[in-house]
């Protein structure tokens, strides 16, 4: 996938227009930055009129926010597509998070939105950060069990992996971002294992 274009799966019955919205917001902030990016930025890459912005999203923040976890619901998909019920779980780890991994390193554009530019939100962006975080570590505790890790474990394994990611994108490895599947796995397996 070009590094200038974005693909978002959105679920079913959201709006057309509020799809477009969602890439447009991805497009600008990838190529401004969140901070310097206005609603007419927003506009002009989703082809729509600020009215329909004004639609769907309430404030600049609201559409980021949407962005954020619309894009990590998608990657947490890949996720959970990724693991087999019914297989051991030790088998899965290495290929459900090198499928997290590569689904995430697909989409450049989306992944400084999802790592960094949703932090410039303060609060705001921080509470989404943690909704979707805790959406994947109740993930983990479905897929281990709550004998084998306990929440407060499962949330530090989220929060490791993805601080692994943040060093890659800061370092410019996002095109290599399988790479942290071993580290990754053996975080996961040395935690569950106790």
């Amino acid at each position: 996938m070009p590094s200038d274009s974005v693909t978002l799966e959105t679920t079913e019955g959201v709006h057309q227009h509020r799809s477009r919205l969602l890439e447009g917001m991805a497009v600008a902030v990838a190529q401004k930055g969140y901070a310097d990016t206005t609603i007419a930025d927003i506009v002009r890459e989703a082809s729509v009129s600020r009215r329909t912005f004004y639609e769907h999203f309430a404030t600049k923040a609201e559409c980021l926010v949407a962005l954020y976890e619309a894009a990590s619901h998608n990657a947490l998909k890949v996720l959970r597509g990724a693991v087999e019920p019914g297989r051991d779980w030790e088998l899965q780890v290495e290929g459900a998070l090198r499928a997290y991994l590569d689904c995430m390193a697909s989409n450049p554009v989306l992944l400084r939105t999802l790592f960094i530019e949703i932090l410039h939100l303060g609060t705001e962006g921080l509470a989404a950060r943690r909704r979707v975080n805790q959406e994947i570590a109740d993930y983990m505790l479905a897929v281990v069990g709550p004998d084998r890790v306990t929440p407060a474990l499962a949330m530090a394994v989220v929060g490791g992996i993805h601080e692994l990611v943040l060093q890659a994108i800061e370092e410019g490895r996002v095109e290599r971002l399988a790479e942290l599947t071993p580290a990754a796995s053996a975080l996961v397996k040395a935690v569950v294992r106790g």
